[in-house]
């Protein structure tokens, strides 16, 4: 008997072919932990979200505002980037991730200075969720496994595997016009349906119920903060990974003779202790100080700010801690204190 050891995360990346994508390959999830394993079906969506999210490329980590360069007769040249042009199909967005970049584009798309847009909208692929992770817990958070929009093309993944695809645009139905398919019948409807209905009683983690913005504001003196601080590393995994964070820094770069220079906006943390740095030091200089921010922000303030929370129920930010610190059971002692 072979046995296949494969040492990578399932992650986001440009698809060759369909043979690329992880046919037969489910995830195992756990705070801190994410394993890989086996299923006993070729499904290719099989699996919760791994540690990339599409806003690596809707809000990618580097990004230059303009470059400089100083001629042998001393002058100076400055330029911009040219505007995007790239055209992309996002295959296998999960209906939390679908909410995330919603949530991204109008905190993103909002004030003087927006970021620079794509030259054209990805077309976007969605894919509902059968098979919930662990750590899951979109529909607490106000989602579901269920894709509601901003898709093009939605499909379910059925045993086979078989795909129910539904068009959610003009784009979307062109696609699905251009592709061998046929009407389906009830059945195959009812089992897409009652799969994802099946997802959704199987979220592995929820939120408290009620008002978070008003739990969080009356808990900023918990001890409950001082026990996390205990565990947190501060090292702004969980930022990194969550598909909503979005806070950015500008970095200034030189080469070694000065004769080239450039200006990048690059992601940055609330974790990071110089993040709020003001004349005579950082605002925030406790590990309590920076997750209590974080989190109050994420699920409390965004609704002052946006009008909506900044979590979709993912659960990146659980896996991918190193500590396996749990939002939702964070969430939960403080509305049992």
């Amino acid at each position: 008997m072979a046995i296949q050891l494969v040492r990578d995360p399932i992650t986001l990346a440009e698809l060759e072919s369909a043979d690329d994508l992880p046919h037969g390959w489910g995830v195992e999830l756990t705070p801190g932990g994410y394993r890989l394993r086996r299923r006993v079906d070729t499904a290719a969506f099989g699996h919760a979200a791994g540690p990339t999210s599409w806003k690596t490329w809707l809000h990618p980590p580097r990004v230059p505002l303009w470059k400089a360069h100083r001629a042998e007769d001393g002058s100076l040249t400055f330029t911009e980037p040219p505007p995007a042009v790239d055209r992309y199909a996002f295959l296998g967005v999960r209906p939390c991730d679908l909410r995330a970049i919603a949530v991204q584009r109008r905190v993103l798309g909002q004030g003087r200075f927006p970021r620079r847009e794509h030259a054209a909208d990805p077309l976007f692929i969605a894919v509902n969720c059968t098979e919930p992770g662990g750590t899951c817990f979109c529909v607490s958070a106000g989602g579901g496994p269920q894709a509601d929009g901003g898709f093009d093309v939605v499909l379910t993944e059925l045993p086979g595997p078989r795909y129910v695809a539904e068009a959610g645009s003009p784009a979307g139905e062109r696609l699905l016009a251009a592709l061998p398919r046929e009407a389906a019948p009830d059945v195959p409807i009812a089992d897409a349906r009652a799969a994802v209905d099946g997802a959704r009683e199987r979220m592995g983690r929820s939120l408290p119920p009620g008002d978070l913005r008003r739990l969080l504001a009356d808990g900023a003196e918990s001890p409950v903060w001082d026990d996390v601080a205990q565990r947190c590393l501060s090292c702004g995994n969980c930022t990194m990974v969550c598909p909503t964070c979005f806070c950015t820094t500008v970095e200034d770069t030189t080469d070694l003779d000065g004769d080239n220079a450039g200006r990048w906006l690059r992601w940055d943390s609330c974790f990071d202790l110089h993040f709020s740095y003001l004349h005579g030091g950082p605002v925030r200089t406790s590990t309590r100080s920076r997750y209590r921010q974080w989190l109050t922000h994420k699920l409390g303030s965004w609704h002052d700010q946006f009008g909506e929370s900044g979590c979709v129920g993912c659960g990146r930010c659980v896996v991918w801690c190193p500590v396996g610190i749990d939002i939702t059971v964070e969430t939960n002692r403080l509305a049992n204190k």
